[in-house]
């Protein structure tokens, strides 16, 4: 009985499902606050808003894996639903999709060209693309409010909207994408060279990886993981403001590093970034039941960022499992 609950165990214990422990016991004490948290109308409302932050999560979680960060991303939410809804009654649902799209792979291609070939700072780089994109979506709408005129009769109100065997579609969008990550990033040759290229960017080119492709490519994934988070959420709304995608790259970046993604790059993984997009998903939505101001998430978010890089610090540098 000693030895189930040496401190070897308890570390390893904390380390290997430390998140899971903190989800459940957040569920735990919200649930006792609020009879309705737990009930199958809130849990599906939750799931249905963390969706649009946790497939641009996802995309955040190779370039953080890689070593880098893209700050640009809620900039492209905006300008990729804004494009979105304002071509929809012009060109038609599906075009404009494929221009959404087009607009996530360009960004992205952009991104990974200035940070993976031509060595420049990706949070100066993406912080330019931040500003940059917002300025075009301000430019291209001059100011206006982009609307669908007939949202009933459109079949892309269902990527935001609609219901599959009573399951939100932007919730099964989100799952489908999260699988088809975790098996490129942990089942194939490409995964493991993003892990190699964040863990050490210079042995890895040893080894004869091309570290300045594999960079542009975690920034085109990103970007159109942002690009299709963007669709979805014009879907929702049927329409779209200038600045609809502001803040989401902090709570993108919450999300993931909560998921104990490293912003060191080398560490991370899907199925976690899955469970940090729900932490920040339960913990806005009980705190609204709780009576707190919608505003208080922003001040919780930072908490969880700082709380988040303290402990991968000392994690890293193996301050943390010294105890006494």
């Amino acid at each position: 009985m000693e030895n189930f609950f040496s401190k070897e165990r308890l570390k390893n214990l904390l380390l290997q499902q430390g998140l899971i422990m903190a989800f459940v016991l957040l569920i735990i004490v919200i649930s006792l606050s609020s009879d309705r948290f737990l009930t199958t109308d809130n849990i599906i409302f939750v799931f249905r808003q963390v969706s649009v932050i946790g497939i641009i999560a996802l995309g955040m979680t190779y370039v953080l894996i890689s070593g880098n960060i893209d700050l640009s991303v809620g900039s492209l939410v905006s300008l990729t639903a804004v494009v979105v809804v304002d071509l929809h009654d012009k060109i038609g649902p599906g075009p404009a999709i494929g221009v959404g799209l087009l607009i996530g792979l360009v960004v992205g291609a952009l991104n990974g060209a200035f940070v993976g070939f031509l060595k420049m700072n990706p949070l100066i780089v993406t912080l330019g693309g931040l500003t940059a994109l917002q300025g075009l979506t301000l430019i291209y709408t001059g100011g206006t409010y982009s609307v669908i005129a007939d949202p009933d009769s459109t079949w892309y109100a269902f990527l935001g909207r609609g219901f599959i065997f009573g399951v939100p579609a932007p919730v099964i969008i989100f799952i489908v994408l999260a699988v088809i990550l975790s098996i490129i990033l942990t089942r194939t040759v490409y995964g493991r060279y993003v892990f190699a290229v964040g863990g050490n960017w210079k042995s890895s080119r040893f080894t004869g990886i091309r570290d300045n492709l594999m960079i542009c490519s975690v920034f085109i994934i990103c970007s159109l993981m942002a690009a299709i988070g963007g669709i979805v959420l014009g879907s929702r709304l049927m329409a779209a403001q200038n600045y609809v995608g502001q803040g989401y790259e902090l709570r993108v970046i919450a999300a993931v590093v909560l998921g104990g993604t490293s912003l060191m790059g080398g560490s991370g993984s899907i199925f976690k970034t899955v469970i940090g997009a729900l932490i920040l998903g339960f913990i806005a939505n009980g705190l609204i039941m709780l009576g707190y101001p919608y505003y208080v998430q922003w001040v919780v978010t930072w908490i969880i960022i700082i709380g988040a890089v303290w402990l991968d610090v000392l994690s890293k540098r193996k301050i943390l499992w010294t105890w006494p």
